[in-house]
This record gives structure tokens, C-alpha cells and sequence, in this order.
């Protein structure tokens, strides 16, 4: 059961991501970084993209999927159409991906040491579930902020 309400918000945030993403009707200002705010929309974009394809898609997927954290901040200027799919890249990587496990997996030891302490794979899918709300949320606000 669990597994299948991941699924569903994961799904939720992501096709969120994409139409916050759309709803910039200029979109060099994806990029902006202003006053107190350290990262553009863009490259929250780009680091939810790579945190996911890298924790979901690699570990549990087996994707092949190889992270460089540092492009997800540095890079700037990709267009907005290229970003959206890279979005729906993702749904479909996570999807699949959540589809391999069974409920018993959940229970078992996520296989990358990422905090502190070993986690279970069911606690650091949730995690990535609330990774993803509160940058969803720094976007919408981004965007909000700069008048779309």
C-alpha cells in the first residue's frame, strides 16, 4: 500500500513541477537568483531531476543513471520545454523504478549510507517524497515572487 501512495504523490509533485515550470511565461527567470534566495527555479528543477533519477532510478530502477551534483546548481540557461521533459523523464524513471519493489522491501536497509545512520528504504522514500514537496514549494514561491 505504501508503495502505490509514493507512487500517486510522487506522480502529484512531479506533474506540479512540470506545470510550475510551464507557468513561467519568461523563461530566463527560471534562472534569476535574488536577495535572500540561494537557488533559481531552474536549478531547484535540475537538482530534484538528479536527486530522484539518482536515489530511485539508480538504486531501486537500476537506470544506470549517473549523478554530477554540482551541474544541477551550476548549469543555467536550458530551455524550458527541455526541462519539462527531463520531468516527465522522471515520472516515467520513478514509476517504473517503485514498481520493481515489493511492500516487504520497504522494511529492508536503503542500500546507500546518505545520512548519518542506514536508513530503511521505506523512510528514505519518504523522505524523497518530502524533498521534492518542499522544493516544489520554494519554485512556486520563486515564481510567485518574480510575477510569473
Amino acid at each position: 500500500m505504501l508503495i502505490q501512495t509514493l507512487k500517486k504523490l510522487f506522480r502529484r509533485d512531479l506533474e506540479k513541477l512540470k506545470q510550475e515550470i510551464s507557468l513561467y511565461s519568461d523563461e530566463s527567470k527560471l534562472w534569476i537568483v535574488e536577495k535572500d534566495i540561494a537557488n533559481s527555479a531552474g536549478n531547484l528543477c535540475l537538482h530534484l531531476i538528479g536527486n530522484l533519477n539518482t536515489y530511485i532510478g539508480s538504486e531501486i530502477g537500476k537506470t544506470g543513471y549517473i549523478r554530477n551534483r554540482d551541474l544541477e546548481f551550476s548549469l543555467k540557461n536550458i530551455p524550458q520545454q527541455e526541462l519539462i521533459k527531463k520531468i516527465e523523464a522522471t515520472i516515467n524513471v520513478v514509476d517504473h523504478s517503485l514498481d520493481r519493489l515489493k511492500e516487504g522491501d520497504l522494511e529492508k536497509e536503503y542500500p546507500l549510507l546518505v545520512f548519518t545512520e542506514k536508513t530503511s528504504t521505506g523512510y528514505f522514500l519518504v523522505h524523497l517524497s518530502v524533498h521534492l514537496g518542499y522544493h516544489l514549494g520554494q519554485i512556486n514561491y520563486h515564481r510567485r515572487l518574480l510575477g510569473k
